[in-house]
């Protein structure tokens, strides 16, 4: 399959026409403005993620499972600190992006250099080309009336062969119309080849033109092209960054024995191994009748006293019913 190319594409039968390389021109123009529509997504998703990194380093940084113990609490440690690493992948993701940015400014930067040069130089050359084509076409209307007055002068001269007064002049009007007409022809001609120049030049130029801002729009197509590429492949390689960052809380997630975690609890925190005794039912009234509880008898410390009549100097003792008695 044949492939087609600007330069078999875009001319006019009209010399002076611009229409073909004008279409070129905006379509180069319009490659432009897409370039700067993916510069300005790209930026705004750069923006989108460098926010969403920022909140979501905040948001790591804020208490969860403080009071927590055991392996609960590595588990969700690990789970904050993975969600730190999370938002330093997206902040570097943002980077990434505006590393990419830049990338595409400078390749615009770089063809709106050449493009201006090939711009420049066709709008010197469609202006020399027109001005060129009117003054030929000038001299062509000046070589085309001296002509017809050539002719007019000699009809005039055929036309009074007989009148010898006025036959000389007009003889010398006919050769100064056939002078005028020759050198109206030499100038005609003179701006024809002129032309010839001028239009070959262009040609050339205009080919030249074609094809380097042909290469231009290839090289523009190829590079947004890659550009999204690469953005997508930095979106895919955030998921799976953030997936093993997350991998690493469910391996965690998974060494949380919530056996382990009670046993632990109750051995640091435990406060004895009986319940308390029940409550038992007192009446108000049955307490107030019941008889005083029975006081034992005191207990005495002292010796006991010595048994009368035991004494072995056969001292007799009197007891205190004794001397009542008495």
């Amino acid at each position: 399959m044949k492939h087609l190319h600007f330069k078999d594409h875009f001319w006019s039968s009209e010399l002076t026409s611009t229409a073909g390389y004008d279409a070129v021109i905006q379509y180069h123009n319009e490659g432009k403005r897409t370039c700067k529509e993916v510069e300005d997504f790209l930026k705004a998703r750069a923006t989108i993620e460098e926010k969403y990194a920022k909140d979501l380093l905040g948001l790591s940084k804020k208490v969860c499972g403080h009071n927590e113990m055991n392996t609960l609490k590595r588990s969700l440690d690990i789970f904050k600190l993975q969600m730190e690493h999370v938002s330093l992948s997206h902040l570097q993701l943002a980077q990434s992006m505006r590393e990419e940015v830049k990338k595409l400014e400078e390749f615009k930067e770089r063809q709106k250099e050449v493009r201006k040069k090939i711009e420049q130089h066709m709008d010197a050359l469609h202006k020399q080309k027109a001005s060129q084509f009117k003054k030929t076409m000038d001299s062509k209307k000046t070589y085309e009336q001296k002509c017809r007055d050539k002719e007019d002068a000699e009809q005039n001269v055929n036309r009074n062969t007989n009148n010898y007064k006025n036959i000389e002049k007009l003889m010398g009007k006919a050769q100064q119309a056939k002078l005028n007409s020759e050198e109206a022809d030499r100038s005609y001609q003179q701006n024809v080849t002129t032309m010839g120049h001028i239009r070959d030049e262009w040609i050339k130029e205009h080919t030249g033109a074609c094809e380097i801002l042909e290469k231009q729009a290839i090289d523009r197509i190829n590079f947004v092209r890659n550009t999204v590429w690469t953005h997508l492949n930095l979106l895919s390689q955030q998921c799976v960054t953030t997936d093993e960052l997350y991998e690493e809380v469910r391996k965690s997630l998974e060494q949380c024995n919530i056996q382990d975690d009670i046993e632990h609890f109750v051995n640091l925190r435990r406060s004895g191994d009986k319940p308390p005794g029940p409550i038992l039912y007192e009446n108000f009234y049955r307490a107030s009748l019941a008889p005083p509880p029975a006081v034992p008898p005191p207990i005495n410390r002292r010796e006991a006293p010595p048994v009368p009549g035991s004494d072995s100097d056969g001292a007799v003792y009197s007891t205190v019913q004794d001397a009542r008695i008495h």
